[in-house]
């Protein structure tokens, strides 16, 4: 389809429409192919190396049915994929998708794991999609036209004082990284309500969009575990960024309700959260 009534360089609404459409077809897609084929012994394989092998196995499947299903109706866009889908295209779209985001929570049966897609153009992110088909919910956003789980419009929760925040976040797979990572934690809670870790940085970008969470923060994140849930939280009235006056990437990423930001992503700062 064309790229029609584009304005000041912009997505036009026709494209963005577009984008959502594919986005959402490919995420249930996706997510009905890794819910009714996941192997229900999965988590209790006879080997250690096997769960593993069958979990990666459905993550490239995951992401090639995707890509094959985009590249179907737009064969010109670009892809950013973590099991290495990666091409420029020449549309000025690009698509960044993580296929299973929560590998460990799919490998042990547990709810919290999704397919996020996300579509740019011309490197600014328009749409995202996340769908958790065991948590039967999919989120959506658009640039500019908020952000919805199941169709209904979403708002980030009322800003509390941190002291009252319900703050999530995540630990990376390195050990030295998870060690660092714990210790910002371990002085992180004694200044806010609590802290939860889902293991889906999607989801738990998605449920500071919902209200579930006050604010989320993590380090080591790539651009497929936050591009979709990262404009679903802003489009939902939450801010989100990285380093001071950056924006979320691999160093740290902070999503929250506008005041818990202001006070969160300092203290962040404060506590080393964006190194090792």
């Amino acid at each position: 389809m064309s790229d029609t009534h584009e304005t000041s360089g912009g997505a036009g609404e026709d494209l963005k429409a577009e984008l959502l459409g594919l986005a959402q077809e490919a995420a249930l897609r996706a997510g009905t192919f890794l819910r009714d084929g996941r192997p229900a012994d999965l988590g209790v394989a006879a080997t250690k190396t096997s769960p593993i092998d069958v979990v990666t196995e459905m993550d490239v499947a995951s992401e090639k049915l995707i890509t094959g299903f985009l590249a179907e109706h737009r064969p010109d866009d670009g892809f950013l994929g973590e099991e290495g889908a990666e091409s420029e295209g020449s549309s000025g779209v690009r698509w960044v998708i993580d296929p299973v985001d929560g590998t460990v929570n799919y490998l042990y049966g547990r709810p919290e794991w999704a397919v996020s897609i996300a579509a740019e153009h011309h490197g600014e992110r328009v749409v995202g999609v996340v769908a958790a088909p065991l948590r039967g919910e999919t989120c959506h956003a658009v640039l500019g036209q908020g952000a919805y789980l199941n169709g209904l419009r979403l708002s980030c929760r009322p800003s509390p004082p941190l002291d009252q925040a319900l703050i999530g976040t995540g630990f990376g797979y390195i050990t030295e990284r998870r060690v660092a990572q714990a210790a910002v934690a371990q002085r992180l809670i004694p200044r806010v309500r609590d802290i939860r870790r889902g293991g889906s940085a999607a989801i738990d970008l998605c449920d500071v969009a919902s209200g579930r969470l006050d604010g989320f923060y993590e380090r080591g994140l790539n651009p497929w575990d936050l591009a979709a849930g990262d404009l679903i939280a802003r489009e939902a009235g939450a801010r989100t960024g990285g380093r001071a006056g950056l924006p979320a990437d691999g160093d740290l990423t902070v999503a929250a309700s506008p005041g818990v930001f202001e006070v969160l992503q300092p203290l962040l700062e404060e506590l080393g959260a964006w190194h090792d």
